[in-house]
């Protein structure tokens, strides 16, 4: 993490009742597509459409960052139609919604090895982030060729780039400035959608205190009610970071007579 934001590991980070960031693992969507008898790509048609409505929700909640995992780095081994598929639609959406997103003061920031995408399509990134760098109302995230193996690899090399013969230990916070998400506070909650219960390689450092919700309702399908069930979820969980119940009672106590 910069330091603006405090690790769950070394630090107690704030708790409010809305998270301040959500991540996503935005799964279903060629299951939600053979349901209705409809090709793959079709699922992943309403998946960009669900995207946005879920954007809508989470600014109207006060939610601050979402992170979507968007393609993961094990993606590559779908059919290579689906995926030139959804590169061309990656493509077409930045092109139809960076546009939509500036003026909502929407900031939009692209995660993972952009090094095997199209040079169109890297340069189309490149130009969205650049125009929404300034914005500071909302910061939408996607995870794109990324896992969270190779992010932390990724940071070591760069420490080790910056730091050329250095022979004393990184600290954690010097490899979490490295990270891809080092402008980002921690996800306070993480949800999967379409049923499955794991987090498939995203963003492994970064969870490591993330409250987990996990959802049968198909990507497609997640709208603003499927949010709140997962803030509704959320708010129900005692985030102690490593003390006990008594000790975040006791805190709590104290917040409360000082406010």
């Amino acid at each position: 993490m910069s330091g603006r934001f405090r690790s769950s590991t070394r630090d107690i980070p704030e708790v409010s009742a809305v998270p301040r960031h959500v991540a996503v693992i935005m799964d279903g969507n060629g299951r939600w597509a053979r349901k209705r008898l409809l090709p793959r790509v079709a699922g992943h048609k309403r998946g960009v459409e669900a995207l946005r409505s879920v954007i809508r929700a989470c600014m109207e909640r006060g939610v601050e960052y979402l992170t979507v995992f968007a393609f993961s780095s094990e993606n590559w081994r779908r059919p290579a139609d689906e995926v030139s598929f959804l590169m061309q639609l990656f493509l077409n959406s930045l092109q139809k919604e960076v546009g939509r997103l500036h003026e909502n003061g929407i900031r939009l920031r692209v995660v993972g090895d952009l090094s095997r995408f199209d040079a169109k399509l890297v340069e189309m990134i490149h130009a969205s982030e650049a125009r929404t760098a300034a914005n500071t109302r909302f910061t939408l995230t996607v995870a794109a060729n990324y896992g969270g193996r190779w992010d932390i690899m990724n940071a070591i090399s760069r420490l080790m780039a910056r730091h050329p013969g250095r022979s004393e230990a990184f600290t954690e916070d010097e490899l979490a400035c490295e990270l891809s998400m080092h402008y980002a506070p921690e996800p306070d909650l993480f949800i999967r959608t379409g049923g499955e219960t794991r987090i498939s390689n995203f963003l492994l450092w970064q969870l490591a205190y993330t409250e987990l919700h996990f959802t049968d309702v198909l990507w497609p399908d997640f709208d603003a009610d499927a949010l709140d069930e997962a803030i509704t979820s959320y708010q129900q969980r005692e985030r102690r970071f490593g003390r006990t119940s008594e000790q975040l009672q006791t805190t709590l106590q104290t917040r409360g007579d000082n406010a």
